[in-house]
């Protein structure tokens, strides 16, 4: 039988899964305690509140986000566009193995904190940002193959505004399908914008001029 984990460890981990589970309104301090399995002094021991504990659950989102959540999904392809439909892809399994119950925490966490918590929303803010940065990357790469004046960093926003609203709608309808819809739409997005591009207007034009050479050349009837 594995060592139990070390009582902060066990506060934090308790506190990740109420908090998804029920929301940080939701969670009393006795349901902490008890799923813990911590005595009251040991939680003071070593958090001053359930703010203070809220704080360090979202500091462990921030630190997990890479590891978790973007190498994984970077290492299936080097191709940056599948890169992004790859971290997407990760969203999608969760909602199936949750049976549709699966809701970003942070989205959760973000509609449900007071807004005058402003150190818990600085960090909301944070780990959004940081899955912002990660899709930016493979914008970045995509650069030369995007229309002149994108704009980068509204377009890996709007990823993330899309994986948001995909897996809320799930959850709401209790299926997939809204978030598969969403995802759908915004691969198609990408199509048009990399269709649309200078590089591939030349190439189909290269490939149009080609096309018309051959069939005029009497040589090749």
């Amino acid at each position: 039988m594995p060592p139990a984990a070390p009582t902060r460890d066990r506060l934090i981990n308790s506190a990740r899964f109420l908090f998804w589970e029920r929301g940080f309104a939701g969670t009393s301090m006795a349901d902490l305690l008890a799923h813990a399995e911590v005595n009251s002094g040991s939680f003071y021991h070593f958090f001053e509140s359930k703010e203070a504990l809220l704080r360090e659950v979202l500091e462990g989102y921030l630190y997990a986000l890479r590891p978790m959540v973007v190498d994984p999904a970077f290492a299936t392809t080097s191709d940056p566009a599948g890169r992004i439909f790859a971290i997407l892809a990760g969203y999608r399994e969760r909602i199936l193995a949750t049976d549709s119950k699966y809701g970003c925490p942070l989205g959760r966490l973000a509609l449900e904190i007071d807004p005058e918590n402003r150190p818990a929303h600085a960090l909301i803010a944070k780990n959004f940002r940081g899955w912002i940065g990660a899709v930016r990357e493979c914008v970045d790469e995509l650069k030369p193959r995007l229309p002149r004046g994108t704009d980068l960093d509204a377009l890996s926003t709007y990823v993330l505004a899309v994986m948001e609203g995909g897996v809320m709608l799930s959850r709401s309808y209790g299926s997939v399908e809204p978030f598969d819809l969403t995802v759908t739409q915004l691969r198609q997005h990408f199509h048009l914008l990399l269709d649309s591009s200078p590089k591939s207007t030349q190439l189909r034009r290269r490939k149009k001029a080609k096309t018309r050479a051959k069939a005029t050349n009497p040589r090749t009837r």
